[in-house]
């Protein structure tokens, strides 16, 4: 049976508010249900920060990465054949480590060499913008860093040019870590930062209070907590110091709190064995 035009019309426009509704309604109970308190992995935030914006309408300045200016450097180890050459850039203003990143690299100009950890501003710079390490004509391993954290696509490769391993990176953190939020829908205020590598926590934990301090802060190696950990007051005040084998596979040692602080910042137990 045929309709007349202006019935076929409302008819398109009712099904359509209603699917709207039926929609804005989904999206009530998912924010609770999925937005807030599925992790997200950090590659899937930023894909597009992995590798350096370059536009075709506009020229990309040279030495500038991410918008930030760096100069260019070089280190050569060996001599003829076996000569390994890198080729970097790094910070040309001095500027802050990526936070809450475990492995931080730099150049330290005193021994002309790529450090990993340990940076001191007065000795070197940052590496920030594209990285490659050479041996002859055949390329080792090419990256790129922020602010001197491995950031987007990292690839290693053999003395015969064949791929041996590759690694994608989110300012430091592993592809696989995981985020949450307070705040789900606008990501703003980040409520834990799980460091994942091959489906183990591997690096630095890190929990936020609301108003942005860090709560709990320590280190897991194979999916197990080292060292000491940390639990802080939201006003920024140490609360608890729990210490844990240095071992992950030391089973002999138990945690145990090692020191604690009532809120105002004074010490109330101490243990120190």
């Amino acid at each position: 049976m045929k309709y007349p035009l202006s019935i076929v019309l409302i008819g398109l426009v009712l099904m359509g508010h209603a699917q709207s509704k039926k929609n804005e309604s989904f999206g009530k109970e998912g924010q609770y249900t999925f937005e807030t308190d599925k992790p997200y992995k950090l590659l899937q935030l930023d894909e597009a920060n992995s590798e350096p914006i370059v536009t075709k309408k506009k020229k990309p300045k040279k030495k500038t990465f991410y918008g930030i200016k760096t100069k260019k450097g070089f280190t050569r180890k060996g001599y003829g054949e076996k000569m390994v050459l890198e080729l970097f850039y790094y910070l040309k203003y001095p500027d802050e480590a990526t936070r809450f990143v475990r492995d931080i690299y730099w150049y330290d100009f005193t021994r002309n060499e790529i450090r990993k950890t340990g940076f001191d501003p007065k000795k070197g710079k940052l590496l920030h913008g594209p990285y490659k390490k050479m041996q002859g004509e055949v390329v080792l391993e090419e990256g790129i860093y922020y602010k001197g954290a491995k950031h987007g696509r990292w690839m290693k490769y053999n003395r015969d040019d064949l791929l041996d391993d590759k690694e994608k990176y989110y300012k430091g953190w592993p592809k696989e870590s995981l985020v949450t939020y307070y705040d789900a829908a606008e990501r703003k205020k980040v409520k834990e930062m799980i460091p994942v590598e091959y489906d183990e926590r591997e690096g630095y934990y890190t929990m936020f209070h609301e108003n942005g301090t860090i709560a709990v802060q320590g280190e897991y190696k194979w999916d197990t907590k080292v060292g000491e950990w940390t639990e802080n007051y939201p006003n920024g005040k140490r609360k608890k110091i729990i210490a844990y084998p240095a071992d992950p596979f030391d089973k002999n040692k138990t945690p145990y709190v090692k020191r604690e602080w009532d809120l105002k910042g004074k010490e109330i137990y101490s243990n120190l064995q």
